[in-house]
């Protein structure tokens, strides 16, 4: 889901060594600290699930049916995926790049223009997410069929107004871009000198744009009128833009505590 960009590049271990001794072993002992408390994680779930006489993950290897337990766990994440492809969806029709690997839209240049002010690999990048929510979602489903579980279809909720400006293909959606409410402080957890978010879960961090956090924001051209005034335009495309990472974001703690409760490794890996 993730547009991947090359790592920065950043001096070599050897390098970082040399010119401070101290870091070279921090960094020998950080990597200890982490190897180690992998392999005693694993040491303890394992332990758990064979103690608690439960099914544990890193026992159940190869079995070629799976829990309804572990369907229900893929299926909430079809879901997940399917939600997602609807936001998506929408962005690309208005400012991905257009073409028939990704169907729908016919894009709408002064949206897409605002976008690309901000980063010109945005249409690009919409483009990319689209088409990779679309797989996740046929995936999780023709996984789900071979081991004889049905399918999520959400096309019954299907009843939501979209965007009627120019380039949009006015169908019905899953999901409202035009009237969000967004959490930024995404932004700031990780960013604290003070807090820690593993280890102060319930410490409220900041807003990293508080007005977005207040209020109904759209993310898209509701109509062809809310292209008329630049600025007016530029908020919309910026609400998108702090958009974009709280939907990649929003994944990140959720899928590691809904794996822990998978009994399947194959369900673990999917």
């Amino acid at each position: 889901m993730n547009k991947k960009n090359p790592p920065p590049i950043t001096p070599t271990d050897s390098e970082n060594s040399a010119e401070n001794p101290k870091l070279g072993r921090a960094e020998v002992n950080r990597r200890s600290f982490l190897k180690n408390s992998m392999v005693a994680g694993a040491a303890v779930t394992a332990g758990a699930g064979m103690l608690g006489g439960l099914p544990s993950a890193l026992a159940q290897e190869g079995h070629e049916h799976i829990t309804r337990g572990d369907a229900a766990l893929l299926r909430f994440a079809a879901a997940a995926e399917i939600l997602e492809t609807d936001f998506w969806v929408q962005y690309n029709e208005l400012a991905g790049v257009q073409d028939d690997e990704v169907p729908g839209g016919s894009g709408n240049s002064l949206y897409a223009a605002a976008l690309a002010s901000v980063d010109d690999d945005n249409g690009q990048y919409i483009h990319d997410n689209t088409d990779d929510e679309f797989t996740h979602q046929n995936f999780l489903n023709a996984y789900l069929e071979s081991k004889g579980f049905p399918s999520v279809d959400l096309e019954r909720f299907r009843t939501l107004a979209g965007s009627e400006a120019s380039g949009s293909s006015g169908k019905p959606r899953l999901t409202n871009l035009m009237q969000l409410t967004l959490d930024t402080s995404w932004y700031t957890r990780y960013r604290s000198d003070d807090h820690n978010p593993d280890l102060d879960p319930n410490f409220v961090f900041p807003q990293a744009v508080p007005d977005l956090f207040h209020g109904q924001h759209p993310a898209i051209p509701r109509t062809d009128a809310d292209t008329t005034d630049p600025n007016f335009l530029q908020c919309i495309a910026n609400t998108a833009l702090f958009h974009f990472p709280t939907i990649e974001q929003g994944g990140n703690s959720l899928y590691p505590a809904m794996a822990q409760r998978a009994t399947s490794v194959e369900v673990l890996r999917i």
